[in-house]
């Protein structure tokens, strides 16, 4: 599991249904959220985390995309597999890992200090720990 330490900045809320807006690194990320402690408010600071498998990797990206998170990292390890392919990318202080296929992995030609983009949809974000 990848973990980040974030700020919240803001908490949009319909019904039941939570958009939370967190800093990091000079970064905005966001997580959709249906069930939210009450004690998360504007100013906490969080624990966000991810599967590995959630997060997908861009490159060379043109046009819009849907993703609410497009984190600008560096790629700071990879171990290919006959048919999973392990990064461990670069956020500031923090390191992700992302799982994708070794075919893909070979297709867009990633290698070790490269530049690309961690892609995270709001859905696969979530709250590990509420740190103040």
């Amino acid at each position: 599991m990848s973990h980040i330490t974030a700020e919240v900045q803001e908490i949009q809320s319909v019904q039941n249904l939570n958009i939370i807006s967190f800093t990091c690194n000079n970064a905005v990320l966001k997580m959709m959220s249906l069930d939210l402690n009450e004690t998360i408010k504007k100013g906490s600071e969080v624990m966000l985390t991810c599967k590995p498998t959630a997060i997908a990797i861009g490159k060379n990206i043109q046009g819009q995309l849907s993703y609410a998170n497009q984190l600008h990292v560096k790629i700071r390890s990879l171990e290919t597999g006959e048919l999973l392919s392990v990064l461990q990318l670069e956020f500031g202080e923090f390191v992700l890992e992302s799982i994708i296929t070794t075919d893909s992995q070979k297709r867009m030609q990633l290698k070790e200090g490269e530049e690309v983009i961690a892609l995270i949809k709001s859905s696969d974000l979530s709250i590990a720990k509420i740190l103040s």
